[in-house]
């Protein structure tokens, strides 16, 4: 493995600079903790600076159409994570308006990129329903067509459509065909959520983040809208569901994340930091926590776990982080002791609640995007070459 730093030129150095002393203007503690009291993982003003500083569109964009260096763009990748940018709407944004560009109408990217681009505009995923669990393509929410060909007619619902109250559009995937095969019966639309017929109701999670659940009450939608063909949305959807999932290729260059989920990675990263430095302070009677042998093994185990998940590719990097999240959150509490119960910016909190968050969030990281048992299905099938998982109960044998 090699280890080397990447030796900046004057440039990239400069650009750097900029980046760090944009993000130390517009990322504050008021910021952060607005972002925290809300759960929206979004800020609308820090979005549109963004926006305007032309950052969001030299991310999205390829080198060769004006985007960010393969250097700029890892530099901008860290920083934004280290300065703790309220991302996920932008996450989703980015994925949806690819779709946009690629099975959209001319029509339609001339509504949509340009405001996507200055930050005015933001696309959600509309995909898991109430009674869908991780399997998108049971999909019953249903899209009718009219008479007409211009118009469909939306009913259903759908939940965790994270940042709906933000956005101004929804990846919606449909059911348009009730008796064909589920890959072959979907439609994807990008449906505006200012039409009437749409209701969104928060939801909070147990680790503080805001999500949604959106109801869909003959909701007219204009041909126009719809992504790719009809029945066919399962093309549409496969690669954003790809890169939701981490099932991405390795960058030749090294300048990129080994598999996605590093930004949670990074909460997990500094909850351990502040454990091991609190653990290694000296108490009044002279002695460390980290000089209890058990305290040494669970920490540097936990240390040790960390970075193998960091180093670990593709899906299985994704199934690492989210299952060491679960598996040392409850240790690194224990080293610090009861206080290590207590959230951030409460009096008294053992690591100013940094092993807390980890503790609340971990159950959440492995059922983002799906479950940590359908991502290991997909390694045993797709990577490992284990045949595809029987669900149905075993026959009994007759006797």
């Amino acid at each position: 493995m090699d280890f080397t730093r990447v030796e900046l030129d004057a440039e990239d150095q400069g650009f750097l600079d900029e980046v760090r002393g944009f993000l130390t203007t517009h990322i504050t503690d008021e910021v952060i903790r607005q972002d925290r009291e809300t759960g929206d993982n979004f800020h609308e003003g820090v979005h549109l600076a963004l926006g305007a500083a032309g950052y969001l569109e030299a991310e999205w964009k390829p080198e060769s159409a004006g985007g960010f260096t393969r250097v700029r763009r890892r530099i901008w990748e860290l920083e934004k994570r280290r300065f703790h940018v309220p991302w996920v709407t932008w996450g989703t944004t980015a994925m949806v308006a690819r779709s946009v560009d690629t099975f959209g109408s001319q029509e339609l990217k001339d509504e949509v990129l340009p405001g996507v681009f200055s930050g005015h505009v933001r696309l959600c995923l509309g995909y898991t329903e109430p009674e869908g669990g991780s399997d998108v393509a049971t999909c019953k929410t249903r899209a009718v067509r009219e008479a007409d060909g211009s118009t469909w007619i939306i009913n259903g619902s759908k939940m965790f459509t994270t940042g709906a109250h933000n956005c101004q559009y929804v990846f919606l995937i449909t059911n348009t065909n009730s008796e064909a095969r589920k890959h072959q019966s979907l439609t994807m639309f990008l449906v505006p959520l200012d039409t009437p017929g749409i209701e969104i109701q928060g939801i909070r999670t147990v680790d503080g983040d805001r999500t949604n659940i959106v109801y869909y009450s003959d909701v007219r939608v204009d041909d126009k809208y719809r992504l790719g063909e009809v029945n066919d949305g399962w093309t549409v959807l496969r690669e954003p569901l790809n890169v939701e999932h981490g099932a991405v290729a390795a960058a030749d260059d090294g300048l990129a994340d080994v598999s996605i989920m590093m930004h949670q990675a990074n909460f997990m990263a500094t909850a351990v930091d502040k454990v091991a430095a609190r653990a290694s302070r000296t108490a009044p009677d002279g002695r460390r926590p980290v000089d209890d042998g058990a305290v040494a093994y669970r920490l540097g185990r936990s240390a040790a776990r960390l970075e193998v998940a960091l180093s670990s590719s593709s899906l299985y990097g994704r199934v690492a982080i989210a299952q060491t999240m679960r598996d040392i959150a409850p240790d690194l509490m224990d080293v610090m002791g009861a206080a290590a119960a207590l959230p951030v910016e409460t009096e008294g909190a053992a690591d100013d609640g940094a092993s807390e968050y980890v503790y609340r969030f971990a159950p959440l990281s492995g059922i983002y995007g799906g479950t940590l048992e359908v991502f290991r299905n997909m390694i045993g099938q797709h990577v490992l070459g284990l045949g595809k998982p029987a669900y149905a109960p075993q026959a009994k044998k007759a006797s």
